[in-house]
């Protein structure tokens, strides 16, 4: 957690107290764009600039008869004055254009819109290059199918050694939708972070952005007609406000410093430029700030905002407190954190007092009499290394028929948490852990988290299991779920495993495991690895046989220094097979516990499906992918994963091409969502995408996801531990909305941490170099997956040495053609052609401002061998 004086808990956001009566300043003051103040002739007037929201009746009134539409705001973060909200009909976004259009709604809310006429719809022309029509790039892809989250610890715990490495957290049950990566870890959604000068569209003049050069895939991937409309809209109502409302960013004085304002208000000017610059009072500022501006040129404050007129530009907000220097890791950690609504705050008293207070804690006698105890089993953990919340646990026992009692034994946190304490209220509130690259959020008090409900080695604990009789092959013979007692004999990390099933028949010395409990040898529970693993293959290999989806995308590790917390280096996190052990256990018994409460509450199951791919942005994808001559079968999951898996060779040219192309199939995925079965009529929409299997929940991580907790109380009602739970179908989902919401919201810190790491990473051991893939060609820009690092970035010709630079359509392909100034003035200029899966090298420099990098692209002369020429088909050798 933060140290005392980094913490800060925001007040209710819609009720901000101490500011009941505030004097906004409505008349007087410049859009974000603008510099210049009203004129006197208007300055007396009260014009509004934003339309007054319609009246619940009447929205309300409009959404059933159809003429309204509503929908989560995307505003792009690149091209801040342009928003989006997803169609109803799953078709190309719908455009709101402009600030005023968006009429004081923030990104993620939830608005409602209402169309322009025709002639005033957004005109899409076939050779603009415009890709900003589906929205942004922000990934809002499942967590699942991007398969891990960092679960990381303050260094100060790690007293064994100088460095930690930080490695994703694997819960199989997160790799649901087909991601097994994190998915576009720094992508836009980095903002002040990783985004190069001239990405953000409002100050920085150096290397402006054309309409032409926003590029969510490569350019060429839609066939229009002359002309193409994408319809427009704008809002009228926030139905939620989702976004927090609160800000980092930095202190301005006013410009006219002879106005009334400037004696009263000083500027806010937040980091991310699709929040409102904002009016704060001066009494809000440090009391040295009028007189000495320049001392706080570089402190990051946080804002939030508490009004925002109809008559007003800017919005009036409360400045809540200093967090430190701009681009240090804990001030930019705390912002991130405010930013996204997570409470990082202490425990209060009370819930602490929900807690058992007799320590050292023990089983209850009682708890015997009920539960089946299988202490005596060969149980353990497999998780990674610096893991301390251990939700489950694993055994494998041989049968003398050659069959197997496989067990998933996962944390009864249900137990601990009383339904209705406060204990339960924080817990719902906070719905899931947030796991940043140094240090983890905990969704519940770390006694219950590492210690009371952690599946540590060598205590009882209480557990909620399901064991299976399986064949060899996988086959499911008989099903138990119950209540239990075990005893976990070993905690071994993802290599621990690794390393016992890459050598099968070599005993693995005892110096090189963790200790097991003498009531197991090393041997037994080596051979109970193996079993799983050999299980675990034939389950997978049959999962994907009928028809699963796994996109597979790069993601960083860190090591950081131990002292300092600074990252020392980072890597790729490298998933293998004790990784994909664990994951199919965690997905069988999630499944079979969905099965299990949905029987048994049909209208009140709390289940988790996954919508298929938004129809627009596959249409073009496949578009692309038939111009670009790659045969990707796009019409089902797991036709897509046969492609992805099976088109490419296995040279380093094709794997690369393999990451841009997953990269790509990835953007038009929709989230994974928790929802109330009694509230979905139609069981097709209850099915899971990437998993292609009718129903789905979360059961296995209830120590870090709420939505599991309740799971795991619809699981005790159904087997008749418990009464059925007293909750109606709508106050259910509206639970699992709230779920939904912060594993959003938790991603994208996730996401914005290890972006911060890599900037700093840069900054303190840049310039760093890598190759990378061609993604997208624009007409004077191109964006880069940069192969070493898993990150994307687009490289402006103007930010180059070069002479000139052209841009052109082969046949349907856009082709940048770049003429490079040569360093001896006798040589001839070498030109480089740029085109979509070109190879090139590039280097991330760091900029001036703070936590800012930019990719520079080498002069070529060492890579050309490395990829097809470019007459060549592209088609990649299949795979034995």
């Amino acid at each position: 957690m933060s140290h005392p004086d980094h913490r800060m808990n925001l007040r209710p956001l819609e009720t901000p107290t101490g500011v009941s009566a505030v004097a906004g300043p409505h008349d007087i003051g410049a859009s974000p764009g603008d510099k210049k103040s009203k004129s006197k002739s208007t300055r007396g007037k009260k014009k509004s600039m934003f339309e007054t929201y319609m009246s619940k009746e009447d929205v309300s009134e409009g959404l059933k008869r159809g003429t309204l539409i509503q929908g989560i705001l995307r505003i792009n973060p690149k091209k801040f004055h342009e928003a989006f909200i997803p169609s109803p009909d799953g078709d190309r976004d719908i455009f709101i254009d402009g600030v005023v259009a968006r009429n004081r709604a923030l990104n993620g809310d939830l608005v409602v819109v209402k169309l322009l006429p025709e002639e005033q719809w957004k005109v899409v022309k076939p050779e603009s290059n415009d890709k900003e029509t589906e929205g942004t790039c922000e990934s809002d892809l499942p967590e699942e199918l991007c398969g891990h989250h960092l679960p990381q610890q303050s260094l100060k715990n790690c007293n064994d050694s100088p460095d930690v490495i930080i490695e994703a957290q694997f819960d199989g049950s997160d790799s649901e939708d087909g991601h097994g990566i994190t998915q576009n870890v720094l992508v836009d959604g980095v903002k002040k972070l990783s985004v190069c000068v001239s990405e953000k569209g409002k100050e920085d003049g150096d290397a402006p952005v054309t309409k032409d050069e926003t590029t969510c895939i490569s350019q060429d991937t839609r066939a229009l007609p002359e002309k193409s409309l994408q319809r427009s809209a704008k809002v009228v109502y926030i139905l939620e406000k989702k976004h927090s409302r609160a800000a980092t960013g930095f202190l301005k004085l006013l410009a006219d410093k002879n106005s009334e304002l400037f004696r009263k208000y000083a500027l806010f000017s937040p980091s991310d430029h699709r929040v409102p610059r904002i009016y704060v009072p001066l009494k809000d500022c440090p009391h040295d700030f009028v007189a000495r501006p320049k001392d706080y040129a570089n402190t990051l404050f946080i804002c939030r905002i508490v009004d925002w007129k109809e008559d007003c530009n800017f919005a009036l907000g409360q400045l809540a407190k200093s967090l430190g220097q701009a681009g240090e890791i804990e001030p930019e950690t705390e912002g991130i954190l405010t930013e996204y609504g997570v409470d990082f705050s202490d425990f209060s008293s009370e819930v602490l007092e929900c807690l058992p207070q007799g320590l050292p804690w023990r089983i209850p006698p009682e708890e015997f009499g009920k539960r089946r105890d299988l202490r005596k089993d060969c149980i353990f953990t497999i998780d990674p290394s610096t893991a301390r919340d251990l939700d489950d646990a694993l055994s494998c026992k041989p049968l003398a028929d050659g069959s197997f009692e496989v067990g998933v034994h996962i944390a009864d946190v249900s137990y601990f948490v009383p339904e209705g304490s406060d204990l339960d209220k924080v817990a719902a509130e906070r719905a899931t852990s947030v796991y940043l690259v140094q240090k983890v959020v905990p969704m519940l008090p770390r006694l219950l988290c590492e210690e009371l409900c952690s599946l540590n080695p060598m205590s009882d604990k209480l557990t909620f299991s399901v064991i299976w009789t399986l064949t060899p092959g996988g086959k499911i013979l008989d099903e138990w779920f119950g209540r239990t007692i075990i005893r976990s004999c070993t905690k071994l990390s993802y290599e621990h495993a690794q390393s016992m099933i890459e050598s099968p028949t070599e005993k693995i010395p005892a110096t090189e495991l963790p200790p097991i409990s003498p009531e197991h040898s090393s041997e037994e529970v080596h051979q109970a690895v193996l079993n799983l693993h050999g299980i675990a293959k034939r389950l997978r290999q049959q999962r994907f046989a009928d028809g699963a989806l796994r996109l597979d995308q790069l993601k960083l590790a860190f090591t950081l220094d131990h002292e300092t917390g600074l990252p020392q280096g980072c890597h790729i996190y490298e998933y293998r097979d004790s990784n994909k052990l664990v994951e199919e256990f965690m997905l069988l018994a999630n499944m079979a516990v969905a099965h299990k409460i949905h029987r048994a509450f049909p209208e009140q199951a709390l289940l988790r499906r996954h919508p298929p791919p938004q129809t627009r942005m596959l249409n073009d994808l496949m578009e692309f992918c038939d111009q670009m001559g790659l045969p990707v079968d796009f019409s089902s999951a797991g036709a897509l994963n046969k492609s992805l898996t099976q088109t490419f060779g296995d040279d380093k040219y094709s794997l690369a091409r393999k990451e841009v192309l997953t990269n790509m199939c990835s953007r038009p995925m929709q989230m994974a969502l928790y929802f109330c079965s009694g509230l979905l009529q139609d069981p097709a929409q209850f099915r899971h995408y990437a998993l292609n299997v009718p129903l789905y929940t979360h059961f296995t991580s209830p120590i870090r996801r709420f939505a599991d907790v309740l799971v795991h109380r619809l699981l005790a009602a159904a087997l008749g531990y418990r009464e059925r739970l007293d909750l109606a179908p709508d106050t259910l989902q509206k639970q699992a909305d709230h779920c939904n919401d912060r594993r959003m919201a938790s991603k994208r810190v996730q996401e914005l941490s290890t972006g911060l790491f890599f900037a700093v990473l840069v900054k303190e051991s840049g310039p760093l170099e890598s190759e990378a893939m061609v993604m997208g060609v624009l007409n004077q820009a191109f964006d880069v997956l940069v192969l070493r690092y898993g990150v994307q970035k687009r490289i402006y010709c103007n930010a180059l040495a070069l002479r000139s630079h052209h841009f052109q359509k082969v046949g349907k392909k856009p082709e940048l053609t770049l003429v490079w100034e040569p360093e001896d003035m006798e040589q001839e200029p070498t030109r480089q052609v740029i085109t979509i899966f070109s190879l090139v090298e590039v280097v991330l420099q760091a900029e001036a401002t703070a936590l800012k990098y930019s990719a520079i692209l080498k002069q070529p002369g060492t890579l050309g061998h490395l990829g097809p020429e470019k007459d060549e088909e592209c088609d990649g050798e299949p795979e034995d």
